[in-house]
């Protein structure tokens, strides 16, 4: 990428235009060659118009990870929206049922009947339905419920209600998103796809349709889809790659068809020491639960960042790298892009190292 220097202020969350347009499209596409729908997730980019590209890309809804950004897109026009986290708190509820009147499409996974009785009771007055689904757990033990006894006793518990309508089952295996070798990563999916099916298949034999059988992501996108369990995918991560999805390998050693398009932009500060120079991107403008910053300005790949404290980085060129001089900017790859985004209040789009204009973070900070 070419720089901008001068244009923005750094720290700043950079947001390559055509690699993430291209992103955009090869997902639409490959979900659609394998006939499979894309409900993205929000979680990832938090925006209202990412959300808008994604659809108009071909996508069915979008997936939300906390009742705030649902509201936040709904809000703004987002329809086919779907609460990927149970909400049972009686204030969420409340706000939940009031989303449910204003937006189309609306749902939310629930694994618990009292949580399921917490939504009756605030629908009571209510003559629109709730969409809901049941979460499974496939081996992530986060959220879900762990028996077919429990999945087909809240099937029966949602059906008798006119109040909700059961729409499908979740089964979000997160944890092998990062399971490095590829052909371990496959065995355990085709585990966890198989597990899904269980209760898919118990479900539909008492007379549950679950027209949606959603789960998935950016790590297993293609064994989620070789299964031929799902009906459709909530991948995220893919609009914008990290450094934490390229560590991840791919089937036959094949490279990723996602590209990395989200960066954080940062100067040079002090060329006071003869070892390192200083930057002003520290803890505070990178997510820090995976691996440090990726430094991705061409005469400077190779060379280490490291945390210098909440607002500097440092910079450690390697033998014979000419040294960034003061001012000189310095681009790096997100290492976690979810995290990294929550940490800014808008995007900086470039296209071929021209800022085009900012992109509000809509939902920055939502999380409840």
């Amino acid at each position: 990428m070419k720089s901008i220097a001068g244009e923005i202020d750094t720290p700043a969350l950079v947001l390559d235009a055509s690699a993430f347009e291209r992103n955009v499209s090869r997902m639409a596409e490959i979900a659609a060659a394998a006939g499979i729908q894309l409900r993205p997730h929000a979680k990832t980019h938090k925006s209202v118009e990412i959300a808008r590209a994604q659809l108009k890309a071909g996508a069915v809804g979008i997936c939300c990870a906390k009742l705030g950004e649902a509201e936040v897109l709904g809000d703004a026009g987002i329809q086919g929206l779907m609460v990927t986290s149970p909400v049972v708190t009686a204030n969420g509820i409340r706000r939940l049922v009031s989303l449910n009147q204003r937006v189309e499409g609306l749902s939310v996974v629930v694994d618990d009947l009292a949580n399921l009785h917490g939504l009756v009771a605030e629908l009571e007055d209510q003559d629109k339905p709730l969409r809901v689904l049941i979460d499974i757990d496939i081996g992530q033990e986060r959220t879900g419920v762990r028996s077919h006894r429990k999945a087909l006793e809240l099937a029966a518990a949602i059906e008798a209600c006119r109040h909700l309508q059961l729409v499908g089952v979740q089964g979000y295996a997160g944890h092998l998103m990062h399971v490095e070798d590829s052909d371990a990563r496959e065995v355990l999916v085709k585990l966890a796809m198989t597990e899904l099916q269980g209760y898919v298949m118990v479900l539909r034999e008492q007379g549950h349709a679950l027209p949606i059988v959603t789960g998935g992501g950016t790590g297993t996108f293609e064994f989620d889809i070789a299964a031929g369990v799902l009906s459709e995918l909530q991948t995220g991560s893919y609009v914008f790659m990290d450094t934490q999805y390229r560590e991840v390998q791919r089937p036959d050693g094949a490279q990723w068809p996602f590209e990395q398009a989200l960066f954080v932009y940062t100067s040079v500060i002090s060329v006071n020491n003869d070892g390192w120079v200083t930057t002003d991107a520290g803890l505070k403008a990178f997510a820090t639960d995976g691996p440090n910053p990726e430094v991705w300005s061409d005469e400077l790949r190779g060379s280490d960042y490291a945390f210098f404290g909440d607002e500097h980085g440092m910079l450690i060129v390697e033998e014979g790298t000419p040294r960034p001089q003061l001012g000189e900017l310095i681009v790096c790859a997100a290492p976690h892009c979810d995290p990294t985004v929550n940490l800014y209040s808008d995007y900086h789009l470039v296209r071929d190292g021209e800022l085009l204009r900012t992109l509000p973070i809509d939902a920055r900070g939502r999380s409840a």
